[in-house]
């Protein structure tokens, strides 16, 4: 992987596949760039896909206290690299974190994603407000495998499936990025869709949800397509919290690809 240096001498590691218009995959909680690698792959026919370790992540470093606007600059480094105004693609907290970016002024004329976790109304506030009392807790407390299983668990990972994932080797991967999980959460407020700082969201963004999604997420994502001002919103039949990357990389080549040829020519 390549290094660069964001604003606050972070070093961000990424990697560029591919050849065209360049898009950026920013992941959500717990990913790193390999796990933004199969859907890279099927989009490098097309564009120049960029995949990076957020800070405090893989190979990335990370700095003694976190911020939102130092994660924001991350992404403006990578979209310097590229170059010129990359497509952005962002998953759960990395959606939010792409929409954050582009409202604070990110060159780039499209963006995509996928089920930004928030939690609008009475009820998901207080939700909200109760896992990242208990996250807190638990990281403080040093208990990483405790703060993946709350992850896990408050996103319908079925606990079960949380104990057999404890006994394999992925465990221990999830756990060393475990303290990240505060970095997502920091990112999604009180879990309220930001409708006023949105609305200063310039590009084009395409608001996608799995059909098979809970209610919860497909009422926030068109919640939030409405606060765009140039949002659209699409639901992916068959899909859920954990997109096939098949299903959505022609949904992102046609939306990205549309006049990015000639945008770049000019």
């Amino acid at each position: 992987m390549d290094t660069i240096l964001s604003s606050d001498g972070t070093s961000i590691a990424y990697r560029r596949r591919g050849e065209g218009p360049p898009v950026v995959l920013v992941g959500g909680a717990l990913s790193t760039a390999e796990t933004e690698e199969p859907l890279a792959r099927l989009l490098a026919s097309r564009f120049e896909v960029v995949t990076y370790d957020r800070r405090g992540r893989g190979a990335s470093g990370d700095a003694a206290r976190y911020a939102v606007a130092r994660e924001i600059d991350d992404l403006a480094a990578l979209a310097a690299v590229t170059g010129g105004r990359p497509a952005v693609f962002g998953v759960g907290a990395g959606g939010a974190l792409a929409l954050e970016a582009q409202a604070a002024g990110l060159p780039a004329d499209r963006l995509a994603v996928y089920e930004p976790t928030y939690t609008p109304g009475p009820a998901g506030l207080l939700f909200k407000a109760d896992c990242t009392a208990r996250l807190h807790r638990l990281l403080s407390a040093g208990d990483r495998g405790g703060a993946v299983e709350l992850f896990l668990t408050v996103t319908g990972v079925p606990a079960g499936t949380v104990a057999r994932m404890r006994r394999a080797p992925l465990w221990r991967t999830l756990e060393s990025v475990a303290h990240t999980l505060a970095y997502d959460d920091a990112l999604l407020g009180d879990g309220s869709v930001p409708s006023g700082r949105f609305a200063s969201v310039t590009a084009r963004t395409l608001v996608v949800c799995g059909g098979f999604s809970s209610a919860t997420a497909r009422s926030s994502t068109r919640l939030l397509a409405q606060a765009l001002p140039r949002g659209r919103h699409r639901t992916l039949t068959g899909q859920t919290r954990e997109l096939a990357p098949q299903a959505i990389a022609p949904v992102l080549a046609e939306f990205f690809g549309r006049d990015a040829y000639a945008r770049q020519a000019s």
